[in-house]
């Protein structure tokens, strides 16, 4: 089937056009839609941090330092820096002994316009804690502690730490993860290519545990429920992914990813939805995936009309005036009412 297009209008016209390819599958692997490239190679980048949570969480490390559901919650998210962002992943450091110069994340500008005024009104500086992925890493370091490794140099791919984040993406994706498809990611660490198949697998996976060992089966149900209780921490409060855990709880998990990636579970469905676009246009996987999860929200006995508008559709000038929107082609709109297990 044809790429998705997603329109960019202005004045009623057509400004740009972004193409996506989204596929839905289950947990066997089956991809039961599929439009555009189902099989193209992706690096899927935060959109798998839930994946790379799995070793944290089996290892015990939550128990072991007194850790609740912010912890787990921040270990899958890709955050704006904002104050409760940095508080979490603070105190989950502290409570495996370590500060934030254990954080080999690199150091970001927080994207929440709040912190970045505070930090500028009071002359303080950015830090690791305010990079989107300090939630992931705090994570990564409580299980190196918790079993015994050495703290140093984690984000390198043949340190244990990262060896099991590799090896947990492996296993719920089904994916080989080839050397030769590696990339190193914004926040340092090794980033995998996979299939856009394997990506919607794995979240199928994720969202049901089928496939998976019952120990792994529960650490995905456990961080499931970690975001579904705090969807404020998992991204921006008013970015996509919190506004749509906060609107779904438990019937989805949602994560984004860098360049173009977008996927969610369907636990009560037993799917998962793959989003990439081509040109990296995050605003275009964003409108690809709400369509697709409107176009189920019958069956996830959601309102269809309250997830879409979950995502900010419109374009704005700076007077605040709304002055275009971003959409589904009339044409690629038509195309997800193949969408398998839906209700209208």
């Amino acid at each position: 089937m044809d790429e998705l297009v997603v329109e960019v209008t202005r004045g009623g016209r057509v400004e740009s056009r972004h193409r996506v390819s989204l596929v839905v599958a289950d947990a066997a692997g089956r991809a039961r839609f599929a439009a555009g490239d189902a099989a193209m190679r992706v690096f899927p980048r935060s959109a798998v941090k839930a994946m790379q949570a799995l070793p944290f969480v089996e290892s015990g490390a939550p128990e072991r330092y007194g850790l609740g559901i912010d912890a787990l919650a921040l270990a899958c998210a890709s955050h704006s820096g904002a104050r409760r962002h940095v508080e979490s992943a603070t105190a989950t450091l502290r409570a495996a002994g370590l500060d934030p110069s254990a954080l080999e994340c690199g150091a970001s500008d927080p994207q929440d316009a709040t912190e970045a005024r505070a930090l500028a009104r009071f002359g303080g500086t950015a830090s690791a804690l305010h990079n989107n992925c300090s939630g992931k890493h705090a994570g990564f370091l409580c299980l190196a502690c918790a079993q015994g490794w050495e703290t140093d140099g984690y984000v390198k791919a043949g340190h244990p730490v990262q060896r099991a984040a590799r090896d947990a993406i492996a296993e719920v994706t089904g994916a080989t993860l080839d050397d030769a498809e590696a990339g190193i990611d914004g926040c340092a660490i090794p980033t995998y290519a996979i299939p856009l198949l394997a990506l919607a697998r794995g979240f199928a996976k994720l969202g049901t545990g089928e496939g998976l060992a019952p120990k792994r089966a529960a650490a995905a149900k456990r961080l499931r429920e970690a975001v579904a209780a705090r969807p404020d921490l998992i991204s921006a409060a008013d970015a996509f992914d919190a506004r749509i855990g906060a609107l779904a709880g438990a019937a989805l998990f949602v994560k984004m990813g860098a360049e173009g990636v977008h996927a969610a579970a369907m636990p009560a469905l037993g799917l998962g939805i793959a989003v990439k676009c081509a040109d990296g246009a995050q605003r275009a996987a964003e409108a690809a995936i709400a369509a697709a999860l409107a176009a189920y929200a019958g069956a996830l006995s959601l309102d269809p009309r309250t997830v879409a508008a979950c995502r900010v559709a419109d374009l704005f000038n700076r007077n605040g005036e709304t002055v275009g929107d971003v959409k589904l082609s009339a044409e690629s709109a038509a195309q997800l009412a193949a969408l398998p297990e839906r209700t209208t």
